[in-house]
């Protein structure tokens, strides 16, 4: 069901990608599947396009160990971000520095002390959801931004980090997406049926598969504190105090860009020794409440949009042209004529927060 056959289809969208040094754009199309929650979410999206909110360039496309965001980067973003915190008049200061000695460990991954701490210093910045930090209270706009900016390019780099190093180890295994979340985006809430679209066997995502965005309430989930802290972790030890199930979405979504890795065996064993985690720390692993996974709403048909579903031909098309200018749906479109690399980006960020 690559692309999403004996799926009932309820709209498909066009999502327009380029560079300026692309000679053309790449049209993208996205088949919605009609079920609970994508009836939601599309309505969710369409009021984002409708309203013209801003999509959020700096925190789109992570896992390609070739883009332009790349570790030294984003490293050279967390010290700048950490900077601007310790220069506010916030009474929190972080004596810490990242740099690419001391952010990979011995096998050429994140460092996951490191970063574990790194997100650490945004929960005890910005809170959890619905309870805010008094440090975030206290904070101009300027500073939130850079609060902000800590967990979006933790995650960021851990994203590329894992797929650099895949690409000299196992190249095919590199772990690109495409996170699409706008600021300020409206939620909505869950419903008891559109639990059943998740669970563990969703972690498995399929390549151009479309999946309802990241969990809206601050804090890691069960399946990346597993990963993060490792197998003999316990919930009362974590570096990280948050451990939310999704409650809420919005019209934000992902686009799974890496090949699916459910029928391999040491994916099949990792999901075991997860479920025997879940258990260990309380958990029910059959719990769908858990909101674990990705509920799938859509698929990309990789066919009319790329001329073929193999991903050696895929990856090179999608690397140049690592940029959104337009979506469209049946209902509603919107064009993005910005860039994360514009010298007033932040700016233009920070108006949209502070609104």
């Amino acid at each position: 069901m690559a692309n999403g056959m004996n799926q009932s289809r309820l709209d498909v969208i066009e999502m327009q990608l380029g560079l300026p040094t692309a000679q053309e754009t790449i049209t993208v199309y996205i088949d919605v599947y009609d079920n609970s929650l994508s009836r939601k979410w599309l309505a969710a999206l369409n009021h984002l396009l409708t309203g013209n909110y801003h999509l959020e360039k700096n925190y789109c496309f992570l896992g390609f160990a070739d883009g332009p965001r790349n570790g030294t980067y984003l490293l050279e973003q967390i010290n700048r971000s950490i900077a601007a915190i310790n220069q506010s008049a916030l009474d929190y200061k972080i004596d810490d520095h990242f740099t690419l000695e001391n952010s990979v460990d011995e096998r050429g991954g994140v460092n996951h002390d490191h970063f574990n701490q790194l997100h650490r210093y945004f929960e005890d910045l910005q809170g959890g959801s619905g309870h805010i930090s008094d440090h975030y209270w206290r904070a101009d706009n300027v500073t939130r931004w850079h609060i902000r900016q800590l967990n979006l390019l933790c995650h960021e780099f851990e994203s590329w980090q894992l797929s650099w190093r895949k690409k000299h180890k196992a190249p095919e295994w590199q772990r690109p997406s495409q996170l699409m979340c706008w600021l300020q985006a409206p939620r909505f809430t869950l419903d008891t049926e559109d639990y059943e679209l998740f669970g563990i066997d969703t972690i498995n995502r399929s390549l151009g598969g479309v999946y309802v965005g990241v969990n809206k309430a601050v804090g890691k989930h069960h399946w990346e504190v597993f990963q993060d802290e490792g197998r003999d972790s316990r919930i009362g030890e974590l570096t990280t105090t948050s451990l939310k199930a999704q409650t809420e979405a919005a019209g934000d979504f992902d686009i799974e860009w890496a090949n699916d890795p459910g029928a391999f065996h040491w994916q099949i064993e990792n999901l075991k020794a997860f479920r025997e985690w879940l258990t260990a720390n309380g958990f029910d692993p059959e719990d769908k409440s858990l909101t674990i996974g990705h509920p799938k709403v859509g698929q990309v048909d990789l066919m009319r949009s790329f001329g073929t579903e193999d991903y050696r031909l895929i990856w090179p098309q999608l690397n140049s042209h690592l940029d959104v200018t337009s979506i469209k749906t049946s209902a509603a479109q919107a064009t993005y004529d910005y860039h994360w690399w514009d010298a007033d980006y932040m700016e233009k960020q920070i108006s949209c927060l502070g609104s």
